[in-house]
């Protein structure tokens, strides 16, 4: 509790240092809002086309966009610290001050800039989401609310152990390598839309070495209540969005290794 306290007091004084230019923090989130809602103008394109895509229709294809993009933005928010972990930290020997600190090292960095912009793409998501709910339509029940939380929740500690990674392999190369959107902004993109429309190599790759399909796809089909086409059990939505957490504790165990192979800039 004494870490929770610390990191809203964190939290807190980062959103009160953006606050004080209202103007700025303002055109940031306007801009976060209709930069993603370009992106739902596009699937609505598609949709009105050629009406439905594999048998997907637009309102079942907005509860995943809606989803992925809630998730990304809770992430994106809170992992900062670790985006910028090598040009920020570890040039500038300020990683040096974090580890003199009697403060895990992963609360420092999630607290370190929490931004307020993401509540755009945040708001935009729940807007999208609201549409889905009126056009698929989804019969929302205490149960399969509590199971939209879980979803958000496991793809945000997915979200958040991609961003780690990309911070510990900063302790080999300085820099943090652009690599790492592939998964993040590219998972976000792949994610808006049913696994089933993929390929089966990119359906493996993002069930088993990114495990997306299993916080967004199989969840979003149990809120539907439509089955998979793929095969899956029923069943594999209530307890998929664990894989989140799982991705996110072995992005730790890496997280470690970078720290001890650290060896400060001597500054």
């Amino acid at each position: 509790m004494t870490h929770l306290r610390l990191f809203v007091r964190l939290a807190a004084a980062s959103l009160r240092g953006q606050l004080r230019y209202p103007a700025s923090a303002l055109l940031l989130t306007l801009s976060q809002f209709l930069s993603t809602g370009i992106e739902v103008v596009g699937i609505w394109a598609l949709f009105d086309r050629f009406g439905t895509v594999q048998g997907w229709r637009l309102g079942e294809v907005a509860l995943f966009y809606g989803l992925v993009h809630a998730m990304f933005a809770l992430a994106d928010a809170l992992g900062r610290g670790f985006d910028v972990l090598g040009t920020e930290f570890l040039r500038t020997g300020a990683f040096d001050r974090l580890l003199l600190r009697p403060r895990p090292l992963a609360l420092q960095l999630m607290a370190h800039e929490v931004r307020l912009s993401r509540a755009g793409r945040l708001l935009q998501a729940l807007a999208v989401l609201a549409f889905a709910s009126w056009q698929a339509p989804i019969a929302w029940t205490p149960t399969s609310a509590a199971l939209a939380l879980a979803c958000v929740a496991g793809g945000v500690a997915l979200f958040l152990g991609i961003l780690v990674l990309q911070g510990t392999l900063a302790f080999w190369t300085v820099e943090s390598l652009e690599i790492a959107n592939v998964f993040t902004y590219g998972g976000v993109e792949a994610g808006q839309y049913p696994m089933a429309l993929y390929a089966r190599w990119a359906r493996r790759l993002l069930t088993f070495a990114v495990p997306l399909a299993c916080v967004a796809y199989y969840p979003g089909l149990a809120i539907l209540g439509r089955p998979d086409l793929l095969g899956a059990p029923p069943w594999l939505g209530w307890v998929s969005p664990l894989a989140g957490f799982a991705f996110l504790g072995l992005s730790f165990l890496g997280w470690r290794q970078g720290v001890r192979h650290y060896a400060s800039t001597g500054s």
